[in-house]
């Protein structure tokens, strides 16, 4: 089975789907692996390390395809490079369907069997694949990064000649991967931290990393499942709004995280709440790529509102490709040697995880939310 990396084209993206740590394991399972020239250089891989674990240098992306059984890749494929994608060939990446329904069609189209890591349930036995997971960590250790470089004042305490230096105030929203890590992190560069989530049962996680947990008592449950988030209800979002108001104005920084089944970014920060909190405060929505958290949040842009700035950065994870990308190699790997025997795929849509990841097969649009998307 021929595996094809080619080189990911969208405008900032800087990691590659396989590293050669990788390839190494894949080729000494029977893989034929190819990689487009200078695939991993932003990333820090560079031609010579695949050449050495066995892997084919294709000088361009029609060679690298050809005869392609698998094409992993890291972000969502554009409409110009499914056209050369061979027919009937498989896919693996992260396409988020519901936010990209017309790239899911154009697969469709081409009769790509595609899954889609975002997708892959989150259950114990797909650990190891959840490049969702893989990633978020990311976001939430370089979000409390931006944030230290951008706050006019000092993270820690500190006892100095000149005085004591009280610590920043921090406060997170959403305990998910990416908020705990924001925590942990901010923890770890002596902030007093505070977080909140709308799944009670998640304080003991929060106050293990660091954290004081406050949040309010709901009047139904908020968890979806699978470490998922759903809509309150109006009467519960009413209550959290006031107590999202109370801690943000006396917070230094905050740093959002919030999705709704991982897709979705609730606007949980209003523009009234942002003009409550003090001159030079930051807030670092981690939620821009879903949209964001905060209702005046530019995603990709930086602004400042009300003397606070606002950083909506989208890809945290490209800005650390070299272990991004080693990560997300690591997890597509698991993937494929769970469902690849005899150098034969085994598209077993008993299972769950090969059924929860399967968007496209066969010309048609498999993935239930995504279809309920597409107009008739």
């Amino acid at each position: 089975m021929k595996l094809a990396i080619p080189r990911e084209t969208q405008p900032g993206e800087t990691r590659v789907a396989l590293v050669p740590e990788s390839v190494k394991k894949l080729i000494a399972g029977g893989f034929q692996v190819a990689i487009e020239h200078a695939a991993g250089e932003t990333s820090g891989y560079g031609d010579s390390l695949y050449s050495e674990v066995g892997a084919t240098i294709a000088s361009d992306t029609a060679s690298l395809l050809k005869d392609a059984d698998f094409i992993l890749k890291v972000g969502v494929p554009t409409s110009k490079e499914i056209e050369s994608y061979p027919a009937d060939a498989k896919l693996l990446t992260s396409l988020m369907p519901t936010r990209n329904v017309p790239i899911v069609q154009a697969l469709a189209a081409k009769r790509i069997t595609s899954f889609s890591t975002d997708a892959i349930p989150r259950t114990t036995r797909a650990q190891a694949m959840d490049t969702l997971s893989s990633m978020a960590n990311i976001t939430g250790y370089k979000g409390v990064l931006l944030a230290a470089v951008e706050l006019p004042r000092y993270f820690p305490m500190l006892m100095t000649a000149a005085g004591t230096v009280l610590p920043a105030k921090v406060f997170v929203i959403g305990a998910g991967v990416a908020g705990l890590q924001a925590i942990a992190t901010a923890k770890r560069l002596g902030a007093q931290v505070y977080a909140t989530d709308v799944r009670p049962e998640v304080k003991e996680q929060i106050e293990s990393v660091g954290a004081k947990y406050v949040g309010i008592e709901l009047k139904q449950s908020a968890a979806a499942g699978g470490g998922y988030a759903k809509e309150l209800s109006e009467e519960d979002r009413a209550r959290q709004k006031q107590m999202l108001a109370e801690q943000c104005a006396a917070s230094d920084v905050v740093i959002t995280t919030a999705l709704i089944g991982g897709v979705f970014a609730p606007k949980l920060i209003s523009a009234d709440i942002v003009k409550t909190m003090k001159p030079g405060s930051i807030i670092i929505d981690l939620a821009a790529d879903g949209g964001g958290n905060c209702e005046v949040s530019k995603p990709g842009s930086t602004i400042v509102e009300s003397g606070v700035k606002i950083i909506a950065p989208l890809n945290l994870p490209a800005s650390v490709p070299f272990h991004a990308s080693l990560l997300w190699s690591r997890n597509l790997t698991s993937f494929l040697l769970a469902f690849c025997a005899d150098k034969l795929f085994n598209l077993d849509l008993n299972d769950e995880i090969l059924r929860g990841a399967l968007i496209t097969h066969q010309g048609e649009v498999t993935h239930i939310k995504t279809k309920e998307l597409i107009k008739p």
